[in-house]
């Protein structure tokens, strides 16, 4: 390789994890605000894979696409105006989302001020599982539902990647915590602070669970009608935030009769949340549970494992040093 490409996984032609085809490309360049960053990790979230079937932020890309929105690694170069950031410096990020941020590869160039400093106490390893899924979390809790201190909150696949964030913020703001899981994660969540936990295979969860200000609802309704059951346990004039699927005219429709309020809602790059998150994992606050890592070249391998929806937080993609 030189100095002018890089190793990446492009997709083609939108399919299955057959589309994730390891090249040779060439390496981007930064423009003016921009920063080159060399990538030591870059997580994978479900986006990716729906992306890559040709759903999720499909229609917002062009083809051939470089995946990937998490990335953690080092500031090889700055673009002129940059001020914020110097080569050498150890950063994380959710750049450029829903636009393709080529994460999945050795070089992502993103504006300076879209990439945070990564926290201290985290390995790039860790450090790039965090932007989209404790961004995804902290948008939904604090600048979408305002969560306050004692009122009640539950979260659905709490022990996923967003989900296990979910359960330390709402913590950490002070809420009553009700977390849905299978019943082995169970003694993990309450760890990260869940007051209640729920199994869902055993019982609808809204025959345990009611009087909710706040329901993070991170399944959605094509499975089991997660996000119209959810409406159940709300309060009158509670609120909730569907997150993977928005919402439809059906659930807007029973939202409205029962008396209770939905948004839809969708994450977006923030550099200083991703600030205050780093905070919050540096003193200690919230974890970062990666569950298994692949090399860059196994992406399709990382793909299959996020897809069966049963991750205990994070699937990391490594790229070494």
């Amino acid at each position: 390789m030189s100095e002018r490409t890089m190793q990446a996984v492009t997709v083609g032609g939108f399919g299955g994890p057959e589309v994730l085809t390891v090249e040779e490309v060439a390496r981007p360049e930064p423009l003016p605000t921009e920063v080159l960053v060399r990538v030591h990790a870059a997580g994978v979230n479900p986006v990716d894979w729906k992306t890559r079937e040709g759903q999720g932020m499909a229609g917002h890309q062009t083809l051939p696409l470089i995946l990937g929105w998490d990335v953690s690694g080092v500031v090889e170069e700055v673009g002129f105006g940059v001020t914020t950031l110097a080569p050498g410096d150890e950063v994380y990020a959710m750049p450029w989302f829903p636009r393709a941020a080529g994460g999945y590869a050795r070089y992502v160039t993103a504006p300076a001020r879209q990439w945070a400093r990564k926290p201290a106490t985290l390995d790039h390893v860790h450090a790039a599982a965090v932007p989209l899924a404790a961004l995804t979390a902290w948008q939904a809790l604090v600048d979408t539902a305002h969560v306050q201190a004692g009122q009640r909150v539950l979260i659905t696949a709490a022990a996923g990647g967003v989900g296990h964030f979910a359960v330390q913020f709402a913590r950490h703001l002070g809420a009553h915590v009700t977390a849905t899981a299978r019943a082995a994660h169970h003694t993990w969540l309450r760890e990260l602070g869940a007051d209640e936990t729920v199994d869902y295979t055993a019982a609808p969860f809204e025959d345990a669970v009611k009087d909710i200000d706040v329901v993070i609802d991170l399944v959605g309704d094509a499975h089991d009608r997660t996000s119209t059951r959810s409406l159940e346990v709300l309060r009158p004039g509670g609120l909730l935030v569907a997150v993977p699927a928005g919402v439809s005219p059906e659930l807007a429709r029973a939202a409205e009769a029962a008396g209770v309020r939905v948004t839809a809602y969708l994450v977006e790059p923030d550099a200083a949340a991703l600030t205050t998150i780093a905070d919050l994992i540096d003193a200690g606050e919230v974890t970062v549970e990666v569950q298994e890592t692949f090399p860059l070249e196994q992406a399709a391998a990382a793909h299959l494992r996020v897809e069966t929806g049963r991750t205990r937080g994070k699937i990391v993609l490594t790229l070494g040093d």
